[in-house]
């Protein structure tokens, strides 16, 4: 894996992460429709990633109160996992496949020398589902398997965190690589890759036509 020295949520971060397969994205791209045809959802992402690339500009920078909330909780989160588990953890900006330079994540943090961690904050009712059900694993599956993927990593740790919870304060899953899914993370970036550059180019071309 490569490492991008730079602080995730920056400009510097956007613009390096600007028309990537990042592990927040992925799942759009996995995303099917009816009679397991490509989603809308899935177009859009692809028409996103295009435009990005086109403009040099990342579109999807809008943060919900939610998300505003879980970026403010990371770092106690954080602090606790490491306290409960006695692991060490290393922020990490961006991390670039070492093969594909389009495929990228920007995990919570570097955990030893083989995982990483995945924090989640949130609200009171889905932090007691995942604590009875352990279900923030399969929810947050690809973003996790595409985390895995790009860095090579041997585990992540997905938490769910809530302070409110005492004693309960972590849900934590260990997930491992899945082969299976990871062989169709691949194949659904490879497509993803076809039908951007296949969008790039018939507006490359219009643009000729236009100019001729």
């Amino acid at each position: 894996m490569k490492i991008v020295d730079v602080e995730q949520g920056t400009d510097e971060w956007q613009k390096a992460r600007c028309g990537k397969f990042t592990a927040s994205r992925v799942k759009a791209i996995m995303t099917k429709g009816r009679g397991n045809t490509p989603s809308a959802v899935r177009r859009n992402m692809i028409m996103l990633l295009a435009l990005e690339r086109l403009t040099g500009t990342v579109e999807d920078t809008f943060k919900s109160d939610a998300m505003q909330r879980g970026t403010e909780m990371e770092p106690e989160a954080c602090d606790a996992y490491a306290f409960e588990t006695e692991q060490t953890v290393q922020e990490v900006g961006m991390v670039i496949h070492a093969d594909w330079e389009h495929v990228t994540c920007s995990p919570d943090r570097l955990v030893g020398a083989d995982g990483l961690v995945e924090i989640k904050c949130p609200l009171p009712p889905n932090h007691m589902k995942y604590l009875t059900e352990g279900s923030h694993a399969s929810e947050y599956k690809w973003q996790l398997q595409h985390q895995l993927f790009v860095t090579g990593r041997a585990w992540v740790d997905v938490v769910s965190y809530h302070p409110a919870f005492e004693g309960l304060e972590l849900a934590i899953k260990r997930v491992f690589p899945d082969e299976e899914m990871q062989q169709e993370l691949k194949a659904e970036i490879v497509k993803a890759e076809i039908d951007i550059n296949a969008i790039i180019k018939s507006l490359e071309t219009l643009k000729k036509q236009k100019a001729a």
